[in-house]
């Protein structure tokens, strides 16, 4: 029985690497990128890209374990939904006030400890900031916000 069971889950698994999903488009950084637009330091550049670009950018960079279902739909669900609240690599294409709300909601979520997600940062060691690291963040959008409010 427990033979017959594994066996059925193995098929299970191995029908879904056969389903086609449409994965997320990435692109090349633009003139319309967070940091071809404001201005930052490299080490900066760095902790945000490292913290938050694979899912609120064009950039994203794609584990190993992207391409095996059901990891990638997670995977790609994160990233879409990441892009539809903020993507960086649309930065210049958003209005004054809308560049100021979402700098503001940057510096609400990560205080908040709900970005970078949990999950995230388990399977990212560049996401794991440490408070040095937020605080240089922090500062950075909340002058970003102030800039265009």
């Amino acid at each position: 029985m427990k033979k017959k069971i594994a066996l059925i889950l193995i098929l299970i698994f191995a029908v879904l690497q056969i389903i086609p999903r449409e994965k997320n488009e990435n692109k090349a950084p633009t003139d319309a990128d967070l940091f071809a637009v404001e201005e930052a330091s490299s080490e900066l550049q760095i902790l945000i890209k490292g913290a938050c670009y694979d899912c609120h950018s064009y950039q994203s960079e794609y584990p190993w374990y992207s391409n095996i279902a059901p990891f990638s739909w997670w995977i790609d669900d994160h990233i879409e939904e990441g892009r539809e609240h903020l993507n960086f690599s649309d930065w210049s294409k958003y209005k004054a006030e809308k560049k100021s709300h979402k700098a503001e909601e940057a510096v609400e979520e990560i205080k908040e400890g709900e970005m970078p997600l949990e999950s995230y940062q388990l399977a990212h060691s560049s996401a794991r900031l440490s408070d040095e690291e937020t605080a240089l963040i922090l500062n950075w959008f909340s002058r970003i916000h102030l800039k265009y409010h």
